[in-house]
């Protein structure tokens, strides 16, 4: 082996009406974590796709072990000893856990399936990987950040020289990126190559050897991790110094209080209780806390999506039940989801269809729909929010994760709220795309809306509320003004009732 067991050199990827990539070199040595990094449609996944047989690269060549390849399947890439854990995970919900690690390869006595042997080896990697699941659970009782665990499982199965891990925190707590980051060090000392994609620069500079920089499908350099700064990654990331990572606040929150809850309660023992809360005209009210804090269930019963069994809400002075979507849309309500992918993106339909999709009775007379209204709304709509795509009939699922994330908020201004409900905003998202959708929420404030955004990332939470009332195991611990902003005190009261 040479001093690289992988090497990527000039590779060309174009798609109608744009050029993923141009040019672009990746050069991996045995045994290290490689950093890929760059904007949401720098071309990152792109790349780790063409390595992966998913998509076949127009021009360039890919050296593995030192022996060129042209990978034209992604069975052929597991062949080579390239295995890839995708940002978005697809497991077989009804089927066990251990068909999923084994589906293609399950082991055989005879012509019938050797369930017990299976089970074992299941178990075997199970317990080489600190993972305790059982192997006949089935995969959709299971939680996300498990799910994530048993794809790397499944990759290490593989006995992979390089594994493409893309994204792979962005569902776990703490406690599990810690034990992502034991099976990483242990795979690393193993002679196996890692390359990890993340937005995460913190994790970047911990884990990796490494850091290689894309920017508008180009190569923009490669350099040690022990020589970058989040600073610097930034900066050669979006090629202009980010010193400002939020937008100035150039308004005031009213007096006005628009929506008022008072002790709301979750019918489920484990869920919120006794909520209570003010958002005033024209605010930004952050909800911070940990994971089980039960944010992301308030605000989804506040839309309908779940059960409320006491408590009141009262929007402009109006007391209403809300017992369903239909009636938080009424009373002008919008909720952007925290998983965009599972819960927001029609991904096989256009962005037209997504962006027009919760407002299309606008554009229908007597159950026929008129397509020109419809376009004209998605094409001014997606304007005003700069969504970057090849055109409006360009499939969802081909947009970068932030400009996927700009539609869906198109999507709810088309419905013309008061309120906007949004569960982590910039989730998997660049910086460049999160100073864009931390304007756009400014200028919905200017225009006399009001917003309320759960968010897990404390710089954002901080940088952008205006109040924040945060949450712990279903209650509210207490609530700080912006001249109070602290955040030790948000940790302070994120545990206060844990036990």
């Amino acid at each position: 082996m040479g001093e690289y067991l992988l090497e990527m050199n000039h590779i060309t990827k174009v798609f109608p009406g744009v050029k993923a990539l141009d040019d672009v070199t990746l050069k991996v040595r045995p045994g290290t974590v490689h950093a890929l990094m760059g904007e949401n449609g720098a071309g990152k996944s792109t790349l780790m796709k063409c390595l992966f047989g998913i998509y076949h690269e127009d021009g360039g060549e890919i050296i593995l072990d030192g022996k060129r390849e042209v990978i034209n399947s992604s069975k052929q890439a597991l062949d080579l000893g390239v295995s890839m854990i995708h940002q978005e995970l697809h497991p077989i919900r009804y089927r066990p856990v251990m068909e999923n690690i084994w589906l293609g390869r399950f082991p055989m006595k005879g012509i019938a399936v050797d369930k017990k042997a299976m089970i074992q080896k299941t178990k075997d990697l199970f317990r080489e990987v600190g993972l305790d699941v059982d192997p006949e659970v089935l995969a959709g009782e299971l939680s996300a950040s498990t799910l994530q665990l048993v794809e790397i499982a499944r990759s290490v199965s593989y006995n992979s020289k390089i594994i493409i891990m893309d994204e792979p925190t962005s569902s776990l707590t703490d406690n599990e990126t810690e034990h992502l980051f034991k099976i990483i060090n242990k795979l690393r000392s193993e002679g196996r190559s890692i390359i990890y994609i993340s937005h995460k620069m913190e994790e970047i500079l911990r884990i990796a050897d490494e850091v290689t920089i894309m920017r508008d499908g180009q190569y923009v350099g490669t350099w040690p991790a022990s020589e970058l700064t989040t600073d610097l990654i930034i900066n050669r990331m979006v090629g202009r110094d980010m010193t400002n990572r939020f937008p100035p606040k150039t308004y005031t929150p009213s007096d006005e209080v628009v929506l008022k809850v008072e002790n709301l309660c979750s019918p489920l023992a484990k869920s919120f209780q006794q909520v209570s809360f003010e958002l005033h005209r024209g605010e930004i009210l952050g909800i911070g806390g940990l994971v089980g804090a039960q944010r992301t269930e308030l605000v989804e019963a506040l839309f309908g999506l779940r059960e409320i069994q006491s408590g009141s809400v009262t929007k402009d002075g109006e007391r209403f039940a809300v017992k369903s979507v239909r009636d938080a849309k009424k009373h002008g309500f919008a909720l952007l989801t925290e998983e965009r992918r599972a819960t927001g993106v029609f991904g096989i339909l256009s962005v037209l269809d997504n962006t027009v999709i919760a407002s299309q009775k606008n554009y229908a007379t007597k159950g026929v729909l008129h397509q020109k209204q419809r376009a004209e709304a998605a094409q001014e709509s997606c304007r005003k929010l700069n969504v970057k795509t090849p055109s409006l009939e360009a499939l969802m699922q081909n947009l970068s994760g932030g400009n996927q994330q700009k539609v869906l908020i198109a999507r709810w201004l088309l419905t013309q709220p008061d309120i906007l409900i949004l569960d982590e905003p910039t989730r998997g998202i660049d910086v460049g795309a999160k100073y864009e959708i931390y304007t756009i929420m400014h200028d919905l404030i200017a225009q006399g809306k009001s917003i309320i955004m759960i968010s897990s990332e404390m710089p954002e939470l901080l940088g952008m509320a205006d109040r924040v009332m945060v949450m712990c195991e279903g209650r509210v611990s207490g609530f700080l003004d912006r001249d109070r902003f602290d955040q030790v005190e948000v940790m302070r009261l994120a545990t206060q009732f844990a036990s």
